[in-house]
């Protein structure tokens, strides 16, 4: 299955000057609009799919998230996701949209992008986003079956935003997944 944002390869020498440059300058400037278009936050052409797409990826992954819940035993859970679990709901809410909105601004919006530009090829643009992505989370190394809590998802995030080119649905999708979890954790 190919996906749709398909471009000429630039070559790996241009990555590291490309990706300083993104990160140092922000959003927006005039050479990130290659890396993360304007269009590419409010491309809102079909929004019957954004819908459909959204609630389709945050239902699977919820599912998922509740089956691995059930099956991981809660000693494989790392500390660190048990220490905000007191805290209000105000407070869960709010670390989980920013922490989403950071994730996927960063490794979809800027890195996905940037080896899609590179690398010509969508897939491999996501996979190589993942392993980075994944990378983020060291913490779950411990446990390596604790990685598949973070592969999978980051797999469906970077599909679904080349699906919609929409960097708002892997958003929603990241906070639901992320919310969802957390407080089935509090709650349980």
């Amino acid at each position: 299955m190919k996906l749709k944002k398909e471009t000429q390869p630039k070559g790996w020498r241009q990555f590291l000057p490309d990706l300083r440059f993104a990160l140092k300058s922000g959003y927006p400037c005039r050479k990130s609009d290659e890396v993360l278009p304007r269009a590419a936050f409010f491309t809102f052409t079909a929004p019957f799919n954004l819908l459909v797409l959204t609630a389709i990826a945050s239902s699977s992954l919820l599912l998922f998230g509740v089956l691995l819940t059930f099956l991981i035993p809660a000693s494989y859970i790392p500390s660190a996701n048990s220490d905000y679990q007191n805290a209000s709901l105000l407070a869960i809410t709010s670390m989980m949209l920013v922490g989403a909105t950071f994730e996927e601004l960063l490794f979809r919006g800027i890195i996905q992008n940037l080896l899609l530009l590179w690398l010509g090829n969508s897939w491999l643009a996501i996979g190589i986003t993942t392993l980075a992505f994944v990378a983020l989370h060291v913490h779950y190394f411990k446990k390596p079956v604790m990685l598949l809590n973070i592969t999978i998802p980051s797999l469906v995030f970077g599909w679904v935003y080349f699906q919609t080119n929409n960097i708002v649905v892997p958003i929603i999708v990241h906070f639901l997944l992320n919310i969802g979890i957390t407080l089935l954790f509090k709650y349980r």
